[in-house]
């Protein structure tokens, strides 16, 4: 597959409602997620796949649904660039709403980090 292939089968197994170890198979065992600062996380973030696998465990409870909505992609080597619309459905039914840039580089066919930039909609 591709960079972009396989940056938006990870949002079609997220959107799917897998979390925690189902998504391994999408990453190299040394992968990163590099979240720059945002309002849900002002001071940014840097994660290892294990922790982002756990974290992923927690958003599942949190939300009902969530939708990847990508309106553009590139590849520049063996990295994805996207423009995306991320739309998550809350327990309570409350809508979040993040335009996302993100940057995902892949290795041997499986994702080794994404760095993502999220604008996030007032909530």
């Amino acid at each position: 597959m591709n960079p972009v292939d396989l940056a938006t089968s990870l949002h079609r197994a997220l959107e799917a409602g897998e979390s925690g170890s189902a998504l391994r198979r999408h990453f190299t065992a040394d992968a990163v997620t590099v979240e720059r600062p945002n309002l849900i996380k002002p001071g940014g973030a840097r994660t290892p796949l294990e922790e982002m696998l756990a974290n992923s465990e927690k958003g599942a409870g949190l939300l009902t649904s969530q939708k990847y909505d990508v309106h553009s992609a590139l590849v520049a080597g063996g990295t994805a660039i996207l423009g995306l619309r991320w739309t998550g459905v809350l327990r309570d039914g409350r809508e979040l709403v993040a335009h996302i840039a993100q940057f995902v580089d892949t290795r041997d066919g499986l994702i080794s980090a994404v760095e993502t930039y999220d604008c996030y909609e007032p909530f």
